[in-house]
């Protein structure tokens, strides 16, 4: 396995997947009850911006860079967290087990997984000690299986897969696992981000989804036209979505295409199963 995500993190695609993840989270504290994250991809806690992985590609700075000391009205929580962990400017991007971590409340949960060694290594350092975070060194797919319905009965399953060795097969897996995942807890938020070369592989995705799971809604940003090569943007599909979530995620459509002065592209919004 020869991704690591630090060539890229920070990137056009993490902003608008974290900005939507923060929204979900808030959503989940809006009620008292107790929420539960399952991480399947979780990767490392953190991703240092001065590493000579991030700065062979220098996508951070055509990412957040962009935005860290301008503002994203539609969900203010996420650059907030982003500013917080760069008191002394933008040197550190967190991933996704640790945004999710600085939203938990005493009784929620985080179960963070990754296949990889290292990266698994590096999230029981990060988490060392953290009662509120378990860690598995595990295949996140089959931790969908392992796990839900989650355990407070209330929470997020965040798929956020490898796909560049897999190519179209790992759509195919990807829509498997969600049908497998719903079917099991058809009540269950679950919220998969998806690349955006072209549209073959997610158009695999709406062809094998089933029918009958709950009510789905895809969000897609994309920063330019497809070429079939560079990543123009990126999707998160969000079964059970949370609700009035679709106008905030217009809002932040809007946000990122000022922010990343896009000229083509901007946020497309499509309900692949309708709000009943």
């Amino acid at each position: 396995m020869n991704y690591r995500h630090a060539y890229h993190a920070g990137n056009h695609a993490d902003v608008f997947k974290h900005a939507v993840l923060v929204m979900l989270l808030e959503h989940f504290l809006r009620k008292p009850r107790p929420f539960t994250v399952l991480d399947t991809h979780a990767g490392a806690g953190r991703y240092d911006l001065r590493s000579v992985e991030a700065g062979k590609t220098g996508e951070a700075a055509d990412g957040i860079g962009r935005i860290f000391d301008g503002a994203l009205p539609s969900v203010p929580a996420y650059l907030d967290l982003v500013r917080r962990l760069n008191p002394e400017g933008l040197a550190v991007y967190p991933g996704s087990p640790a945004i999710i971590r600085a939203f938990l409340r005493d009784d929620d949960r985080l179960i963070a997984c990754d296949l990889h060694e290292e990266e698994a290594a590096k999230l029981r350092q990060a988490f060392r000690g953290d009662r509120q975070v378990g860690v598995h060194h595990r295949d996140g797919y089959e931790a969908i299986n392992a796990f839900v319905p989650l355990p407070s009965r209330r929470g997020l399953v965040f798929i956020d897969p490898l796909y560049e060795e897999a190519g179209e097969q790992g759509f195919r897996i990807l829509v498997d696992r969600l049908n497998a995942g719903l079917a099991k807890w058809p009540a269950g938020m679950f919220a998969a981000w998806y690349p955006l070369k072209d549209r073959v592989g997610i158009e695999t995705v709406r062809k094998r989804y089933g029918r009958d799971n709950p009510p789905t809604l895809t969000a897609e940003f994309l920063r330019t036209p497809y070429d079939g090569t560079s990543l123009a943007g990126s999707g998160l599909l969000i079964a059970n979505p949370p609700y009035g979530i679709a106008a905030r995620l217009e809002a932040l459509g809007a946000d990122l295409v000022t922010a990343f002065a896009v000229r083509k592209g901007g946020m497309t919004l499509d309900w692949w199963v309708a709000e009943r």
